[in-house]
């Protein structure tokens, strides 16, 4: 399409919608004013919203059509979020009931209902036909995998659970992750899974289509990313929470995903760029870890009496002046629910997105690999204190377990450098600590304990690793099954 032709299409949408860059929200300002702070994936809960304002809009379908389709970039207090809005005849069928946000009573929308979309099947569908059609669409630009063929049509459903974004199923066939946070620049959800797929990684699911905006003075800002859906796989965190309920051992899914883990790492390793962090960049990598510290414990007091012993770990890492520690492109927010265990028994990693907290281009700088490590680390310490009664030996021997996988892949153990191990453990404890202060208070048990542990003085490690010869079947035999008590 043209630019000519992209122009109009922008300026039918702002004017059918009485919205727009410059034109502003209108009636529906006090409905989203009241709505968004409600939403689970918008940042400022518990806030007023101050700054709402337009940055773009595009109406999906032809202006007038039953149901519509707007498409909403709007600018909250300085962060850019992706609304889709539905414009429907009032009353809404019961099905979509829930998703109102209001009835506009004056403007273009006067009488109707607006809702959020993507609970509508029909205006979801209407995604996945836009994805199949590469194009523009005013500011909007789709494009796709030319090798992949996408069916027409398969039946939608959103997905359900907590989420920072949110994805539609199609079928059993794809997802597609709509981001709702979104900012300039290529979302790493979209470019790591892309550069895995060139390089013939096949632990992750290779985007076949995704869409963007436009703007003027601006990259490309990413808003979502169409892949395989992986029919039939178990969630990683809640296949380790059956396995603590049932007693059972974990210890070889657990070696699995590490050696599935350091796969991803080595192929991201060889696809884009690395680099060797010095002193300078290893005492900034402290201080940052320092100052989340701090500024943690000003707003958690229950971490304060343990904050002169975690910031040791930090000490130490700047004290270590990052001999030997390269950092490349990771995962950025790697869990257990980050995970998936296929029909087929093998490992997949999604979500490539990173801390979605955390500024576009923090998350697309490299890191040192042990950051995604420490995060599943200390997952296994989540499930096993979820467990009642507390489970510390099966924690325990997951964790070796995954790190043995790693080194099983890679000839690198994590542990043999505990010092960066610590530190970013204990980076992660600190995150652990705020999100569930700010979202859980009820979970604030599990990060304290590692606080607790994390924040004693380190004794020199008992053993190193031996790592296996070459050619070796194993590591080393499987643990012993341990009791979960």
């Amino acid at each position: 399409m043209s630019e000519a032709a992209s122009a109009r299409d922008r300026l039918t949408a702002d004017r059918a919608a009485g919205i727009g860059p410059g034109i502003g929200l209108g009636p529906l300002e006090p409905m989203l004013r009241a709505w968004l702070p409600a939403q689970r994936w918008f940042a400022g809960k518990g806030r007023a919203i101050g700054r709402l304002r337009t940055v773009s809009a595009a109406e999906l379908l032809p202006p007038g059509s039953a149901p519509g389709l707007l498409h909403l970039l709007l600018d909250v207090d300085g962060d850019c979020y992706q609304l889709l809005l539905g414009i429907r005849p009032s009353p809404l069928p019961p099905a979509l009931a829930p998703a109102l946000i209001g009835h506009p009573e004056q403007g273009p929308y006067a009488g109707q209902s607006v809702y959020e979309g993507l609970g509508d099947p029909r205006l979801a569908s209407l995604l996945l036909e836009r994805l199949r059609s590469p194009g523009t669409l005013g500011p909007l630009r789709f494009d796709r995998d030319p090798a992949v063929v996408i069916p027409e049509a398969p039946t939608p459903r959103p997905l359900s659970g907590e989420q920072t974004n949110s994805s539609l199923i199609y079928g059993d066939s794809y997802i597609l992750k709509i981001f709702r946070r979104v900012g300039p620049g290529v979302n790493p959800d979209l470019e790591l899974p892309r550069a895995l797929a060139a390089a013939g990684c096949a632990r992750v699911p290779a985007p076949v289509a995704w869409y963007e905006a436009e703007l003027p003075g601006s990259e490309p800002l990413t808003l979502g990313v169409l892949q395989p859906y992986l029919r039939g796989s178990d969630d990683g965190w809640q296949l380790a929470l059956h396995r603590l309920r049932t007693g059972a051992d974990f210890t070889a899914e657990a070696h699995a995903l590490g050696r599935a883990t350091a796969e991803v790492h080595s192929a991201l390793a060889g696809a884009l760029p690395t680099v060797a962090l010095g002193p300078e960049q290893t005492a900034r990598l402290a201080a940052g870890m320092t100052a989340r510290l701090a500024a943690t414990a000003r707003e958690v007091p229950a971490l304060r009496p343990y904050e002169a012993g975690l910031r040791g770990a930090f000490d130490a890492l700047a004290a270590s002046r990052g001999a030997g520690v390269s950092a490349q492109r990771i995962h950025g927010d790697l869990h257990l629910g980050q995970t998936l265990r296929t029909v087929d028994g093998s490992w997949a990693l999604i979500d490539f997105e990173g801390e979605p907290a955390r500024p576009l281009a923090d998350r697309r700088r490299p890191e040192p690999a042990v950051r995604d490590i420490a995060g599943i680390l200390r997952s296994f310490d989540y499930a096993a204190r979820s467990h009642r009664p507390f489970a510390p030996a099966w924690a325990d021997d997951c964790r070796a377990a995954f790190c043995e996988g790693y080194a099983r892949t890679t000839g690198r153990d994590p542990r043999e450098d505990p010092v960066l191990l610590r530190a970013y453990e204990t980076d992660k404890a600190v995150y652990e600590a705020r999100y569930e202060s700010r979202h859980r208070p009820d979970w604030l048990h599990v990060p304290m304990a590692a606080i607790r542990r994390l924040s004693e003085p380190q004794r020199p490690p008992s053993h190193r690793t031996q790592l296996p010869a070459p050619g070796s079947p194993t590591l080393h035999p499987k643990p012993p099954r341990r009791p979960l008590a």
